[in-house]
């Protein structure tokens, strides 16, 4: 009665669901549950209307009533909520791609108070022949996780992706994902983790570009093609990076962007300096662009509150074009969404956040449905972008 176009697939693919077998216009309720690490059972659901010959297809059929609205064949996956609280201020997490290499969804179908059916889908971080190694600041100088695709397949772009004002361990979920589309991938750590800064302050970009030879020097990475990706603060250093080390850094991706150096963040608040060079501070300007040698890839969402991401992808863009850089640059900025404009799709996530660093609530602005719809649209374009490196 569930029919599904892949039972078991990456994380960030679209699936195609559709109920058969009802009786022609019936109500039913298509729910779905996935187990959060930390927080429980998530849920989301859905009731429909069948067609005339009882079906009901998730792509084009409209929930009269739910977690969503709108026809949309991915909706029960990204509009999950947290058994417990505000589904604005959490984002679903199920066990690292280190720990396990995929997380269950169950569908179920139920009807006038009766379970009709159920279907457990497997959405997966990694696919067969990915590895992972943890990186340490013992044995390695950095902090991270390095996801690698399956052996023999050739040398392809790599990424080197870090966070935000947020601190700690960042993009696991991506890194895998980019490990498992080909592209050998390190989410890096560079403050609030052991043996780390503990703020936002003072982070001296040799220890990106550590990582970034690191990573350069992995199997199958190509050399050559060595991208940063920065999302909120972390722009900055991912900018900084392809501006300081063009030898080293040849393409840019940066999510929620800003186009300047903004002030550190410590323990009493914003001031001082985010990030050195050489033992020095990099002054509190705008972002010099005139030696980044790669493509670069903006996206941002028109209603962030958090700063004028959008503005910055913008005017990265209108610098570039005023250095007559050849190289392929682009800014995509998604209606109506706001600072959680990314990263890949279908993972239920709020727009509302605890910031440990801040000691505040952080309102992202956008909603949950136009930034999973922007994360949709976006992710292909990333993967596009690094496939035109030569991946």
């Amino acid at each position: 009665m569930i029919g599904v176009d892949a039972p078991v697939a990456l994380a960030d693919r679209p699936i195609h669901l559709a109920i058969r077998g009802l009786a022609p216009h019936d109500t039913v309720e298509v729910s779905a549950a996935a187990r959060d690490y930390a927080e429980g059972e998530w849920r989301s659901r859905a009731v429909f209307r069948a067609d005339g010959h009882g079906t009901v297809d998730l792509d084009h059929a409209r929930p009269r009533s739910g977690t969503y609205t709108g026809a949309d064949g991915m909706g029960l996956f990204w509009s999950m909520a947290p058994p417990g609280g505000d589904p604005d201020e959490r984002v679903f997490h199920p066990l690292p791609p280190e720990r396990s290499p995929s997380y269950s969804v169950q569908i179920t179908v139920t009807a006038h108070g009766h379970r009709l059916a159920t279907r457990t889908l497997t959405r997966q971080w990694l696919t067969p022949g990915v590895t992972h190694k943890s990186f340490t600041l013992a044995a390695d100088k950095v902090d991270g996780d390095l996801f690698l695709p399956p052996a023999g397949g050739g040398r392809h772009p790599a990424v080197l992706l870090f966070g935000g004002s947020e601190g700690g361990k960042f993009g696991d979920y991506e890194a895998a994902l980019l490990a498992s589309h080909g592209h050998p991938a390190l989410s890096l750590a560079y403050f609030r983790d052991p043996g780390l800064p503990g703020s936002l302050t003072d982070i001296p970009l040799e220890y990106f570009a550590r990582a970034a030879r690191s990573l350069a020097a992995q199997p199958g990475v190509d050399p050559a093609h060595v991208v940063a990706s920065g999302y909120s603060r972390g722009t900055e250093a991912a900018l900084l990076l392809g501006q300081f080390y063009p030898d080293l850094i040849h393409g840019v991706i940066v999510y929620s962007p800003s186009n300047r150096v903004n002030p550190g963040i410590g323990a009493h608040g914003t001031g001082g300096s985010a990030w050195t060079w050489h033992g020095r501070p990099i002054p509190q300007d705008s972002i010099p662009l005139d030696h980044i040698d790669g493509p670069v890839l903006a996206i941002a969402g028109d209603r962030d509150a958090v700063w004028a991401s959008a503005a910055s992808a913008r005017q990265i863009v209108t610098e570039l074009d005023r250095e007559h850089n050849r190289i392929p640059h682009q800014a995509l900025v998604y209606p109506g969404a706001g600072h959680q404009v990314g990263t890949f799709p279908y993972l239920p996530t709020g727009v509302r956040f605890w910031n440990a660093t801040a000691g505040e609530f952080i309102e992202n602005g956008g909603t949950r449905a136009a930034d999973a719809a922007a994360q949709a649209e976006g992710w292909p374009k990333t993967l596009a972008f690094l496939a035109a490196m030569g991946g």
